[in-house]
This record gives structure tokens, C-alpha cells and sequence, in this order.
């Protein structure tokens, strides 16, 4: 799904939005530089700064459900929170063009259903129940998602069964059709500092959403299929640059959390 790392780019670009807020928090100035395939953040100080963002740290969470309403204001919050150099926020809350892109989504949908290598590595991905949720201390639980919490000797010969292309994107339909809008975020260029600054982006506008008390999700199957990206950005009129992350918001039920690793797991220390 991620064949040139850009996913991961960006996923490394939402960690470190959070070790720069978390900085200010506690009176650290965090100024973050990119070298090849590394982060740095060189920390000194400055001012306490305790934000909203950095308040819906230990709460933000994607939620993979049908939305109910739609909010009133935040939307310039939300924009604000995407301003970064290099990175561009297309926000869309008219439904004939929040329809155009429900058809970009179902058909990467399709393309990737398809996929027998996407669908191996997505259900190595999938945490059935409790226990190998725990075990495993990552993936996607599948309570964080709606659905029942199974043992996984049931869940995996079922899964065919109900997990199939025209009921997901049904699913797609109806939770795309529920929300308020969607932003798109594009970055100047395609390298793997743009993909960071994109995720730093996506970070803040994933607290933003949270400290206004909605939900939000990815649905970055338009991005995702090669074939269809290009077309994609044709639609939205960026020319040669890459839509990098699709997300749609809104107000929206509280669902289970996947698992978090605590942070004595993923720090080394010489």
C-alpha cells in the first residue's frame, strides 16, 4: 500500500507535530530538520505554551464511523491548523463535489479489494479481540472500528464472508455521505521532507478536529492506487503536484481506541 514510503513520511511527520508541541508544553523551543532518511529535533528554551492541540494528544483518535450532523463553525480552526510552508489544505463541504470524490474513494476501494497482496497485508494488520490486541500492542482492533471483538480462530474464516467489496463501499458511501466536509492536503513536491511537512499538517488538523470535539477519519484510497492519484489531482486542478492525505470530518460517536504503545517500548537510549 505504501510501495515508496510515503505514508510513513507522513506518519513521521504527525509524531514529531506532537514532540513540538509537547516541547512548548513544558517550555522547550522544538525546531525539527530533516537529513535524508532522519528527524532531528533540537530542543532549547522558551515559553510554556499549552495549547488546545496539544491538550487532545492523549484523545485523538480516527474514528471509523457513520457521522451524524454537521457542525456549526470551526471550520476556520480548522484551516489554520493546516497552514504549513510547503503544504496546501482544498477543503470541500459542498455535497456535489464531496460526491465526486466518494467516486474517486469507491474506486480505489475496488482496486484495492482486488489486490490480493493489499488484502494479505491489511488482515495481517486486523486485531480481532482483546487478547490479540494486547498481545500485539498495535494494527487495528476491530472494536476501534464498530464491529464485534471475535476470537481470531472465528473472525479470520468469517472475514470473506462479510468483508467484501460492494458492502465496504456501501460503508464508504454512507460515511463520506454523513460527513461535513473533506480537506485534501498537497504538498509543493513530492520528497520525503514535503511528505513530513504534510504530516505535521495532518497532525494539527487531527488535534484541531478533536479539541473541537469531532471525529474525523482517512480515506485515502484515491492517493493510495497509483493509476487513480493522477487522475485525482486532475479532478482537483493541482497540476502536476501529489495529493498527499484525504480526510473527512465531522460530529461524530466515540468508539473504542486501538492500543498505544507506552513510550518505554519505542525509545532507545545509548
Amino acid at each position: 500500500m505504501d510501495p515508496d514510503d510515503h505514508h510513513l513520511f507522513v506518519s513521521l511527520g504527525c509524531a514529531t507535530e506532537n514532540l513540538v508541541l509537547a516541547a512548548s508544553a513544558i517550555g522547550l523551543r522544538a525546531r525539527p530538520s530533516i537529513d535524508g532518511d532522519a528527524i532531528t529535533v533540537g530542543l532549547e528554551p522558551g515559553p510554556v505554551v499549552k495549547s488546545t492541540q496539544f491538550e487532545a494528544i492523549p484523545v485523538r483518535q480516527c474514528t471509523r464511523a457513520k457521522y451524524h450532523g454537521r457542525p456549526e463553525g470551526g471550520l476556520a480552526l480548522l484551516e489554520k491548523a493546516c497552514a504549513e510552508p510547503g503544504v496546501s489544505a482544498i477543503f470541500i463541504t459542498d455535497k456535489t463535489r464531496i460526491a465526486n470524490v466518494i467516486d474517486y474513494v469507491l474506486q480505489g476501494n475496488s482496486v484495492q479489494m482486488r489486490d490480493k497482496a493489499f488484502m494479505d497485508e491489511l488482515v495481517s494488520w486486523m486485531r480481532f479481540s482483546e487478547a490479540d490486541a494486547v498481545t500485539a500492542m498495535d494494527g487495528l482492533f476491530s472494536r476501534a472500528t464498530g464491529n464485534l471483538a471475535l476470537p481470531g480462530w472465528i473472525a479470520r474464516p468469517l472475514l470473506r464472508l462479510f468483508f467484501t467489496e460492494s458492502g465496504e463501499n456501501q460503508k464508504y458511501r454512507e460515511h463520506i455521505e454523513s460527513s461535513a466536509g473533506i480537506v485534501i492536503l498537497t504538498a509543493d513536491a513530492a520528497d520525503r521532507a514535503h511528505w513530513v511537512a504534510v504530516g505535521r499538517s495532518c497532525q494539527r488538523f487531527g488535534l484541531q478536529v478533536t479539541a473541537l470535539g469531532l471525529k474525523y477519519a482517512f480515506i485515502n484510497q484515491p492517493v493510495e492506487v497509483a493509476a487513480l492519484r493522477t487522475q485525482f489531482a486532475s479532478y482537483l486542478g493541482i497540476g502536476q503536484r501529489r495529493p498527499d492525505i484525504v480526510m473527512r470530518f465531522g460530529a461524530g460517536p466515540d468508539l473504542p481506541k486501538s492500543l498505544r504503545r507506552p513510550p518505554q517500548k519505542v525509545i532507545v537510549t545509548p
